[in-house]
């Protein structure tokens, strides 16, 4: 699925997004869900918790994905303690490629041609740099990390009240969007 390329923009983005959610966020998704679900909270509602642990962790494992890919193309080896533009070079195309490509209809034929060519991960990256492909990708971030964040407030409370790891869950949402490898 990771190594399929479409033709158009709107089937490209769309790939991409349940890519990511195959990738990583449904990781997120179902560890979550299994941690609700062994929790063993006797005074909540077992499959309404397994539920809004689902969608949380769906929606942080689509905002730490977006990130790590914003980073692949923003940041250097030895911040990312691995080769940046790792996902280029695979021939993959993320979504601040796919954002610049609609900048920038020249991306299309290297995303089509999956960046084989020499010099074909160089310009893309300067495509990038020149458009606002990481800026809409941090946004989209952004907004599924809002979106954890605001199922995290609904998540059914026990009957002690405690909120402390439902804060820690939202200090560690808001952080994804801080990292910088």
């Amino acid at each position: 699925m990771q190594l399929s390329t479409k033709e158009s923009d709107a089937e490209q983005f769309q790939d991409y997004l349940n890519k990511t959610f195959c990738k990583t966020a449904s990781l997120f998704a179902n560890t979550c869900k299994a941690a609700a679900l062994l929790g063993n909270l006797r005074d909540i509602n077992l499959n309404q918790l397994a539920d809004f642990a689902y969608e949380f962790g769906k929606n942080f494992g689509m905002a730490f994905q977006l990130i790590d890919d914003l980073l692949d193309v923003t940041s250097t080896d030895d911040d990312l303690g691995k080769p940046a533009t790792a996902d280029l070079k695979l021939g993959l195309s993320t979504a601040p490629v796919l954002f610049a490509s609609q900048q920038f209809p020249e991306l299309q034929t290297l995303i089509l041609r999956r960046f084989s060519e020499s010099g074909d991960i160089e310009r893309a990256v300067e495509l990038i740099d020149q458009s606002d492909g990481k800026a809409r990708t941090y946004h989209l971030a952004r907004q599924y990390a809002n979106e954890a964040c605001r199922i995290l407030s609904e998540f059914p409370q026990s009957s002690n009240g405690s909120n402390r790891f439902l804060n820690y869950l939202i200090y560690l949402t808001q952080s994804t969007l801080k990292r910088r490898h």
